[in-house]
C-alpha cells in the first residue's frame, strides 16, 4: 500500500521530494501521509469508501491505460476519457488527478519516468571541436543589491581547457564574436567545428538542414572558416561538456562573489581560470586541462586577428516614428516615417543602439534595454527640426506662380494654427508639388478671398478645381458641388413635399 511505501522510505532518512520523485505522487499527498497514524489512514480509508466517486464507472479504462502507459499523466487521461467516453460527466481536471492517484495508490501503479539510452562518447581528436553556450547569474553588489551578468564560455572537446566572457548586459550578435575572438585567442588558434544551441544570435532558421545564419554571424562564419553544429531544440545533453563548464562558473566561481563591474569580474576570472578552472584534474578524464591544452594547441588553426566589420540591419519605421528592436521601441525623429516602406539601418555598438538613414546620415543614439515590451523615448525628437518655420514659409512660397499671395496665406495659417503650423505647412507643400499650377492659383485667390486658413480645406479646393477642369475637358460628367461654400443649386434647395398627419386619421376613422 502507498502508505506502508511512505512511511517506509522514511524511516530510511529519504527526503519528501525523493519519495514524491519515486513513487509518482504530489509531495502535499506524501506529507500528509507522513502525518498520519495507522489508525488515521484507516479512518481515511473509510471515509474515501462511503463517498461516491463520479469517475468510478471509468475505473477499468483508467486502470487499463495505466497498466500499459504508466508515465501517462491525468491530464492526459482527462483527454482520452472525453475522446472514448461521450457521457462522461462534467468534472474539473482536479478530480480526475485526484480518482488517477487513487487509482495509482490501489493497484500500485506508480508513475515511471522514461529514461534517455545514452552511450559513452569516444573522445574527439584534438583540435576538432569547440563547445559555445550562454549563461546568466545573480550576483551580489557591494552596496547590498543584486546584479545580473551575462556570460559566454567555450571549451575545448578534448582537452577540456575553458574560456569565459562577462558582461553586465544580455549578449548581442557583435559582443557574441568579440566573446568568441577573446576565446580564440585565449586557446591560441581556432577549433574545426563549434558546437552551439539554437540560439537567435546565431541561427534564424534551421531550414531543413540549410542553415539561416544571422547576418553578423554569417560573415563571422565565413571569415573564420569553421564548421558549424547547432544542436537539436531542448537537448542539452548533446554538448554536455559545455553544460558542465556553465554549471562549473556558476557554482565554482560566481558563487557568493561580490560584483564591482563588467572589468574587475573578467579580470577575476582570468585568474580563476589560470588557478582552479584549467588547472586542476579533470574528474571526468582523470587529466589536468591545461597539460592537455599544451598537446592540443599544436592541433588548432593558427589564430591570427580579423577586424570584423559591425553589420548594419535593416529595420521598418513604424507610422508612429519608432523601430521594434528586440521586443522593445525605440522613438526616432519626427518626419522619418516618409509612408510605407521608410526603413532605417541599425548597428549595435557595446551598450549603444545606432540608428543610421537611408542615405547613411546617423539619425539618433539609444541605451540598449534589457527589458521587453519597453518604450524607449528620447523628449527630443517630439519636435520637427527639418527648419525654422520662417525657411519653410518662404520655402512653399517658392512653389508659388504668385509668392506674395502665398505668404499672406502662409502667416494666417501661422497664426491661427501656431501648434500644428509645420504640420500646415509641410501638408502644403506637398499639395502644390502634386498639383497644376493654374489649379493652386485658383485655389490660393479663393482662399484668401474667403478667409480659409487650413491645409486640409486648401487640399479640398484643389481638387475641386481639378474636377471642374476635367469636367470641362470632357473627361468628367459628373457635377461637383462647391465643398467650401459658395451658393448652392436651387434643385439642392428644393424641399421635398409632406403629407398631413390629419388626413390619414381621417381615412381610419371613416370620416
Amino acid at each position: 500500500m502507498m502508505y506502508y511505501e511512505i512511511h517506509r522510505m522514511d524511516r530510511e532518512d529519504c527526503s519528501v521530494s525523493y519519495i514524491s520523485r519515486t513513487l509518482g505522487i504530489n509531495r502535499r499527498t506524501v506529507k500528509k501521509y507522513l502525518l498520519m497514524s495507522e489508525q488515521d489512514y484507516e479512518q481515511h480509508l473509510i471515509s474515501g469508501t462511503r463517498r461516491p466517486k463520479t469517475l468510478l464507472p471509468y475505473e477499468g479504462f483508467i486502470k487499463e491505460r495505466l497498466t500499459l502507459y504508466p508515465d501517462t499523466s491525468a491530464a492526459q487521461l482527462f483527454d482520452w476519457l472525453k475522446e472514448h467516453h461521450a457521457d462522461l460527466p462534467p468534472v474539473s481536471s482536479r478530480t480526475v488527478f485526484n480518482f488517477v492517484a487513487s487509482m495509482r495508490e490501489k493497484y500500485n501503479i506508480p508513475r515511471t519516468k522514461m529514461l534517455r539510452d545514452c552511450g559513452p562518447v569516444p573522445e574527439l581528436p584534438y583540435g576538432l571541436q569547440v563547445q559555445v553556450d550562454f549563461g546568466q547569474y545573480n550576483m551580489r553588489r557591494s552596496d547590498g543589491g543584486t546584479a545580473k551578468v551575462f556570460f559566454l564560455t567555450m571549451v575545448l572537446s578534448r582537452s577540456r581547457y575553458k574560456y569565459v566572457w562577462f558582461l553586465d548586459h544580455p549578449f548581442t550578435t557583435e559582443e557574441a564574436i568579440t566573446a568568441h575572438e577573446a576565446g580564440f585567442a585565449f586557446f591560441g588558434g581556432v577549433a574545426g567545428e563549434a558546437v552551439y544551441d539554437q540560439d537567435r544570435l546565431f541561427l534564424i532558421s534551421e531550414n531543413h538542414g540549410d542553415l539561416i545564419l544571422t547576418d553578423a554571424f554569417r560573415q563571422y562564419v565565413r571569415l573564420r572558416a569553421f564548421r558549424l553544429h547547432f544542436c537539436r531544440k531542448a537537448d542539452p545533453q548533446s554538448k554536455g561538456k559545455v553544460e558542465n563548464v556553465i554549471r562549473y562558473v556558476k557554482q565554482n566561481f560566481l558563487y557568493n562573489r561580490t560584483y564591482y563591474d563588467p572589468d574587475t569580474l573578467q579580470e577575476e576570472a582570468l585568474g580563476w581560470l589560470g588557478r582552479t578552472a584549467n588547472a586542476l584534474t579533470h574528474e571526468g578524464t582523470g587529466k589536468v586541462p591545461y597539460s592537455e591544452w599544451v598537446t592540443e594547441q599544436p592541433f588548432l588553426v593558427p589564430y591570427t586577428p580579423i577586424a570584423v566589420t559591425p553589420v548594419k540591419a535593416a529595420y521598418t519605421v513604424r507610422k508612429d516614428n519608432t523601430i521594434c528592436f528586440k521586443s522593445n521601441y525605440y522613438s526616432l525623429p519626427l518626419g522619418t516615417y516618409q509612408g510605407r516602406g521608410s526603413q532605417v539601418t541599425l548597428q549595435v555598438e557595446g551598450t549603444q543602439l545606432v540608428i543610421w538613414g537611408e542615405e547613411g546620415k546617423l539619425i539618433c543614439k539609444h541605451t540598449i534595454s534589457a527589458g521587453k515590451g519597453q518604450k524607449i523615448i528620447n523628449n527630443d525628437h517630439k519636435r520637427d527640426k527639418s527648419g525654422p518655420i520662417s525657411a519653410l514659409i518662404e520655402e512653399v512660397a517658392a512653389l508659388l506662380e504668385e509668392p506674395d499671395l502665398g505668404r499672406q496665406l502662409l502667416q494666417r495659417i501661422r497664426k491661427d494654427k501656431p501648434r500644428y503650423v509645420r504640420d500646415q505647412l509641410l501638408l502644403l507643400r506637398e499639395i502644390i508639388q502634386g498639383a497644376d499650377k493654374e489649379i493652386v492659383k485658383q485655389a490660393l485667390e479663393y482662399a484668401l478671398a474667403r478667409q480659409i486658413v487650413s491645409a486640409t480645406d486648401f487640399r479640398a479646393l484643389v481638387a475641386h478645381y481639378g474636377k471642374q477642369k476635367e469636367q470641362k475637358d470632357g473627361q468628367s460628367n459628373i457635377r461637383y458641388l462647391n465643398p467650401l461654400g459658395g451658393k448652392l443649386p436651387l434643385a439642392a434647395l428644393t424641399a421635398p413635399d409632406k403629407s398631413n398627419i390629419d388626413d390619414y386619421e381621417q381615412l381610419l376613422n371613416g370620416k
